[in-house]
């Protein structure tokens, strides 16, 4: 038997978003009500391709850089191993990391602090250069952070790229709260788009009961 945990954000007006930037929010609109005309209900969703959870593609950072599309699915399920490190108050360091035995191939999901607010922090915890390079050394697959950004407060967004020229999947706008730290299996199935640098996805973790 699995225990199924849904890490993803509900796409919602006012939910959490980016700066809290009000342009950002999804619009969803109600196009069709049963009226007499259509007989049916029917929604418009407006979106940025960031927007709660989603799978960031190198070329949100990097000219010229692949698109979503080029992430294949078999890089998105596997294992996962969730870890703790909601003693982190500002970033995450190679001095963090290295106490966590990470290994070579292995995807990373960031349980911070991020994951027990419901309002967008302008001081939420990010992944440090230092410790981007570390991981980036010791190969691991992916990294899932619970922010909706990976970075902040670094000039040329040197997380970000870094992680892109070295091929490690960013996934951002996890929900980690009711999760344990350990190993689980992983399955992250962004919106099936073509020539853009982003996808929302709906995340799932999958531990056995």
């Amino acid at each position: 038997m699995w225990k199924i945990y849904d890490i993803s954000m509900t796409i919602q007006p006012n939910m959490p978003v980016f700066n809290r930037n009000e342009a950002g929010q999804p619009v969803i609109r109600n196009v069709a009500n049963h009226g007499e005309t259509d007989g049916v209900y029917e929604s418009r969703l407006d979106l940025n391709l960031h927007t709660g959870t989603h799978v960031d593609a190198p070329l949100h950072m990097v000219k010229d850089g692949a698109t979503i599309e080029k992430i294949g699915l078999e890089e998105l399920v596997g294992t996962a191993r969730v870890v703790d490190l909601t003693h982190c108050q500002a970033f995450i360091t190679k001095e963090d990391l290295e106490q966590l035995g990470l290994q070579r191939n292995e995807w990373v999901l960031f349980k911070t602090r991020n994951s027990y607010s419901d309002e967008f922090e302008f001081d939420f915890v990010y992944l440090r250069e230092d410790g981007t390079r570390y991981l980036v050394d010791i190969g691991v697959r992916g990294i899932g952070t619970d922010a909706l950004g990976i970075e902040r407060a670094q000039k040329e967004y040197p997380t970000h790229r870094t992680l892109f020229r070295n091929s490690i999947i960013i996934v951002e706008g996890l929900r980690l709260a009711d999760v344990t730290p350990g190993t689980y299996l992983m399955v992250i199935a962004p919106l099936k788009l073509a020539g853009v640098e982003a996808a929302p996805a709906r995340a799932l973790l999958l531990g056995s009961t």
